[in-house]
């Protein structure tokens, strides 16, 4: 990956369209590293994997307060480095509770998930069922 990378790129890149990237910017989600002479945004790498944690959030149903708050602790905007920084206590424990609140909304994905396969095996069963009365019909 390029030291800096243009919007267009990063959208490639986290599979986010330009608009969403542009509207975690103006939420101060992600906000990019620099900015080019023209004016285009610049994106670094931690820029980029901010961006990918917060499309990993968002089908779990974080709120973008909640989406901040979790790029804070995950991935401080201050931090150089590749070891994750030690969490106080309270940070440790509001961890935690993001964790907790993943795992449940993980399982109820997975439930919704088990409901639409079932429904989608019971069209399927009677598609298999319907092309000889089909032909017959045309």
């Amino acid at each position: 990956m390029a030291k800096h990378m243009q919007i267009g790129a990063v959208a490639e890149h986290t599979g986010l369209s330009l608009r969403t990237i542009r509207y975690y910017e103006e939420v101060g989600l992600v906000t990019p590293s620099a900015r080019s002479q023209g004016g285009f945004r610049l994106y670094t790498e931690p820029d980029v994997a901010r961006l990918k944690l917060a499309r990993q959030m968002k089908p779990l149903g974080f709120q973008l307060d909640e989406m901040r708050d979790l790029l804070a602790l995950l991935q401080p905007a201050t931090s150089r480095t590749a070891q994750p920084r030690k969490l106080r206590k309270d940070q440790l424990e509001q961890l935690r509770s993001f964790a907790g609140t993943a795992e449940e909304r993980c399982a109820e994905l997975r439930a919704k998930l088990e409901t639409a396969e079932e429904f989608a095996e019971m069209l399927r069963e009677r598609l298999v069922h319907e092309p000889a009365r089909s032909a017959r019909v045309g």
